[in-house]
């Protein structure tokens, strides 16, 4: 690790009204952790913005003294890019504010937020956006990186609902970037990943939905899941874009809708969730009562930001993560059991 000089570290501290952590503080242990525990990495420095005004002053002091960076927003990364050794980390975390606009049907949030806020937000409307699945993933990284979510098939991907970005280039200037502004700079943003700039606020479109929606997971034994599968195949592909559907093989959580002795026990389960009238949802998912009786069904209607938070438990912060991903063709049978040999 390289120690950053704190008499250099003064000359930013002189215009900065955020928080500077260094190495040397009772909390920069806490204050260096993100979601993956796996990633342990000392930074020399960590500046904690309030603004857009501390994220340029970060960036131009980080030219002025040759320093290496990164960027976090809500730390989720698997492969840890939020974190560097001996450089600086310019960290949006505690850059949480939004705005809902009911009457044109958007929402700012600055670039700490998290997914929470922005279902928080918009649900407060009975709007929504396309968001991740993990509620405390942040939108910045979820976003700049595409951004899969239930509501996908309907709404499109997080960076079709993006409307404009407010974005800090390397040079530590401030430009606006949308469809008529820097509209290059706004194409690169959206699905380009996270290396043109540090975007402090988001501007996304939403869509009436909820605050109650039709969803849930039901499961199986996982010696079901290749009949399980095979249907789910066939049946998304004419399903309406209403329907989210996701499969997941897992061991079955210790929850109460689970029966006891299945907890612990490999399963095959569906994650459902229907962005339309939930009568018209019972309707659609009718289908799934073709397949052998469950272990469980909490397909129910629910508030969308409780369905939203169903995988958190399961992605716990701190714990080692190491993902894998791989871009497939069409779910062939032959796929298919090679996925359940594996999960099995």
């Amino acid at each position: 690790m390289t120690a950053i000089d704190g008499a250099v570290i003064q000359t930013l501290a002189a215009n900065f009204g955020g928080e500077l952590i260094q190495p040397q503080e009772a909390g920069y242990d806490t204050a260096r952790q993100i979601w993956n525990g796996h990633v342990q990495r000392r930074p020399g420095l960590i500046a904690r913005c309030r603004g857009a005004a501390d994220v340029m002053a970060a960036v131009r002091f980080c030219r002025d003294h040759d320093l290496p960076a990164s960027v976090r927003g809500g730390g989720h990364a698997v492969a840890g890019h939020a974190i560097c050794d001996g450089g600086v980390v310019i960290d949006l975390s505690a850059m949480t504010g939004s705005r809902v606009d009911p009457l044109t049907r958007t929402v700012q949030l600055q670039g700490g937020c998290l997914n929470a806020h922005l279902d928080r937000e918009s649900q407060a409307f009975g709007l929504a956006a396309t968001g991740g699945i993990v509620s405390h993933t942040g939108i910045g990284g979820l976003t700049l990186g595409g951004g899969l979510g239930h509501l996908m098939r309907k709404f499109g991907l997080a960076i079709d609902g993006l409307r404009s970005c407010d974005v800090v280039t390397a040079d530590g200037d401030f430009v606006v970037a949308s469809e008529q502004e820097h509209p290059e700079l706004f194409w690169a943003l959206r699905g380009g990943g996270g290396n043109f700039g540090i975007v402090t606020n988001f501007t996304f479109e939403l869509q009436p939905l909820g605050p109650t929606v039709l969803a849930g997971m039901v499961a199986w034994p996982m010696d079901q899941a290749p009949e399980v599968l095979r249907f789910l195949r066939e049946f998304i592909a004419e399903a309406p874009d209403e329907l989210g559907m996701m499969a997941n093989l897992r061991l079955a959580p210790s929850l109460p809708i689970v029966p006891e002795e299945l907890h612990g026990k490999p399963i095959v389960a569906l994650i459902a969730t229907y962005a339309g009238p939930v009568d018209e949802g019972h309707k659609v998912l009718g289908p799934i009562r073709q397949l052998p009786t469950p272990a469980f069904d909490a397909v129910m209607p629910k508030p969308y930001v409780a369905h939203q938070k169903t995988f958190d438990a399961a992605y716990p912060h701190g714990r080692c993560y190491y993902w894998k991903a791989h871009k497939l063709g069409p779910l062939t049978d032959e796929i298919i059991d090679v996925v359940v040999d594996h999960a099995t």
